[in-house]
């Protein structure tokens, strides 16, 4: 595992998506409004950090990859304040995809004793985040050639459509991986992706299985037969929160992995850490089995912590050590 994040430290991956300011309210309630039957919280701090695609760079710069990002944010107070957190890791986004003509994207959680009381928040329609035509002509092709994979990170903000898409793949070809986390909608199609990670109720839509009961039993046979014959990804691997993650080739279950996690204390931005891990290890050579493996650890890093999170390669090894 050393040698393999130590590999891990020499790639350069692109990573493209919906990027979003992670805003945390931290607090205390000790009493009831009198104005609603609502709790009144004392707050204690503000914390921001990088959410959605820049979280998945934030992961990947905690493992030492060389990170390009791509996305779009607003020309506001709220988009400085998510340049700043990226280049205290040494990341940065195009400055012509920044614009006055959007909102950085901010979710804005209020925590309560460490509970998320609730989130808040604050964006414009899809269409208002979709990448410059310009851009992606210009652009596009140079982050790609000198990328060693490609992560679309989606959040149905409006950044990774199906054109998107397929142009990666056109300028990726063949020897680069490309891998989705996807957001199931209409209109999003995709088809011989080198992975993607969908989580449980992903999987289940984009199976067109969604009826399924949240107290069922997940039917990996079916939904892994079903993608399969919709999207032909080559690897297919499922994250299934408390149940782990499945390896999917070929439309049929390879491995169930039991999760790796020792305490939960907050699940946001798991599932990027996933992605990022998976990815790189991929990258730098690793079979599916020992990828999946790398990053079943680094989330069961990153969910023992409060707020979103990454994990560094001491702490994965460290982990991996416990369990």
């Amino acid at each position: 595992m050393q040698q393999l994040l130590e590999s891990i430290g020499r790639l350069r991956i692109l990573v493209i998506g919906d990027l979003m300011l992670d805003h945390y309210v931290w607090g205390d309630a000790t009493r009831i409004s009198p104005e609603a039957p609502v709790p009144v919280v004392n707050v204690e701090r503000d914390t921001f950090t990088a959410g959605g695609a820049a979280n998945v760079a934030l992961n990947l710069r905690a493992l030492g990859v060389a990170v390009d990002l791509v996305g779009t944010l607003g020309a506001d107070s709220q988009g400085e304040c998510l340049a700043r957190v990226l280049a205290g890791h040494g990341l940065a986004v195009d400055a012509p995809l920044t614009s006055a003509d959007r909102p950085t994207i901010v979710k804005t959680r209020v925590m309560c004793r460490s509970q998320q009381l609730c989130r808040l928040d604050r964006e414009a329609a899809p269409p208002v985040y979709a990448l410059p035509d310009a851009w992606l002509e210009s652009a596009l092709a140079e982050r790609v050639a000198r990328a060693d994979a490609v992560i679309l990170s989606d959040y149905a903000k409006g950044v990774v459509t199906t054109a998107l898409i397929q142009r990666v793949q056109q300028l990726a070809g063949p020897e680069r991986l490309v891998s989705l986390d996807p957001k199931p909608r209409p209109g999003l199609a995709f088809s011989g992706l080198g992975l993607i990670t969908p989580n449980r109720s992903e999987a289940l839509l984009l199976a067109q299985l969604q009826g399924a009961a949240a107290v069922d039993a997940f039917p990996a046979e079916e939904v892994c037969r079903r993608l399969h014959a919709e999207h032909a990804t080559q690897l297919l691997v499922v994250t299934l929160g408390a149940d782990g993650m499945l390896i999917s080739r070929g439309g049929r279950v390879v491995q169930r992995v039991p999760t790796a996690a020792r305490a939960v204390f907050d699940v946001s931005g798991a599932g990027d850490t996933v992605t990022a891990v998976l990815t790189a290890a991929l990258a730098a050579g690793a079979d599916a089995e020992t990828a999946v493996q790398l990053a079943n650890i680094a989330a069961g890093v990153v969910v023992a912590k409060l707020g979103t999170a990454t994990a560094s390669p001491e702490e994965i090894l460290a982990h991996a050590q416990c369990i």
